[in-house]
């Protein structure tokens, strides 16, 4: 089974200067040597995500995306330190190499970590990637596990107890993201007024158990044995890791889970294989998390709610770039139809009462 990750030339105005980076690292590690080849990774859409080759030798960069940014998004040296801090206590994050601040180097900050050589699931299955309706349940359990595994790391263990503000944190999530869609609004997007308001009006009581959460959980950020497909062995884009409530970071994951009886519409946008034969359903992916970490849920709606509209304020922030021409990647135009699409979802969900 193929493994390798698709990658390609970097895209007009994504280019990294080979000969500068190469000196740069040179002189932090004698690992790197020889010259430096780099391709782009195609997915992700946030941060800017290269493959680095020396011979036989890999390494991945990553690296903020160009333009207009919110201002407390894309820390790279957060990033590379809670990489560094799980290593030691949570055994599915790549390993961490060397971090830059010096923006002469790149322009930016950035950094480099090895590569977890693997199997990444995207849209769909792999053609040569076989899963029996059993396996795929199989895969969502694991997919569970490894997550609520993150949820009860020790973070004083692991040197994070400062990571975040776990009190209060549902409070200044929602504030947090309104204020976002709202500077990053275009005309051609609902004004989601009235979700906002529901949002803040609807917040459950914090769930009195702080846990480091990861934010961008799901199929596409875990790496699978190639080997042994069913078995996760690394987790990855940690941007946006956090301390705060482990049940706002399982809606910001089911916000990512269309599900095989889903609207043709919200089948049109789905970006995961979860609606494979066998998969779970959102339910049943919220029965196995209250199950497997002991942590009761009682008002899954708002998180799914918030999980959906925290997806559209980052898909705005996207198109927002792409709009400005801060960005020219073209996958990027039809963002603002997705973000219409989730708007709409949230407002189904929190008139209908299911999800």
């Amino acid at each position: 089974m193929s493994t390798r990750e698709e990658t390609r030339p970097p895209r007009s105005g994504e280019e990294l200067d080979a000969g500068r980076l190469q000196e740069w690292l040179a002189r932090q590690n004698p690992v790197f040597t020889g010259p430096l080849h780099i391709t782009q990774f195609a997915g992700g859409a946030s941060n800017l995500t290269y493959l680095l080759r020396q011979g036989d030798k890999e390494w991945v960069l990553r690296r903020p995306p160009f333009g207009t940014k919110a201002k407390t998004a894309h820390d790279m040296g957060r990033e590379f330190r809670v990489l560094s801090a799980l290593q030691r206590v949570f055994p599915y994050c790549p390993k961490p190499v060397v971090y830059c601040e010096d923006e002469s180097v790149m322009g930016c900050p950035f950094y480099v970590m090895e590569r977890i050589h693997g199997l990444i699931l995207r849209k769909d299955l792999p053609a040569n990637l076989h899963l029996s309706p059993q396996d795929a349940r199989t895969l969502c359990e694991h997919l569970v596990d490894v997550q609520v595994a993150l949820h009860h790391v020790d973070v004083q263990a692991a040197g994070l107890a400062d990571f975040g503000k776990p009190e209060g944190y549902v409070r200044r999530q929602v504030e947090g993201w309104s204020e976002r869609y709202r500077k990053a609004r275009t005309e051609d997007v609902p004004d989601a007024e009235e979700l906002m308001k529901w949002l803040a009006a609807h917040q459950p009581p914090e769930s009195g158990r702080a846990a480091l959460i990861h934010n961008d959980y799901k199929f596409d950020n875990v790496v699978l044995d190639p080997k042994d497909p069913l078995k996760i062995i690394g987790v990855l884009d940690w941007e946006m890791a956090t301390l705060g409530d482990p049940l706002m970071d399982l809606g910001c994951s089911l916000a990512y889970w269309v599900q095989a009886d889903d609207p043709e519409e919200f089948q049109m946008a789905r970006m995961l294989p979860t609606h494979a034969p066998g998969m779970m359903t959102r339910r049943e992916v919220v029965e196995a998390y209250a199950r497997k970490s002991g942590l009761p849920i009682q008002d899954i709606h708002f998180y799914y709610v918030f999980g959906l509209f925290r997806l559209a304020v980052i898909a705005q922030q996207i198109y927002y770039r792409y709009a400005k021409g801060q960005t020219t990647n073209e996958r990027f135009a039809a963002f603002g139809l997705f973000v219409s699409l989730l708007c709409s979802r949230a407002e189904q969900v929190i008139q209908s009462g299911t999800f």
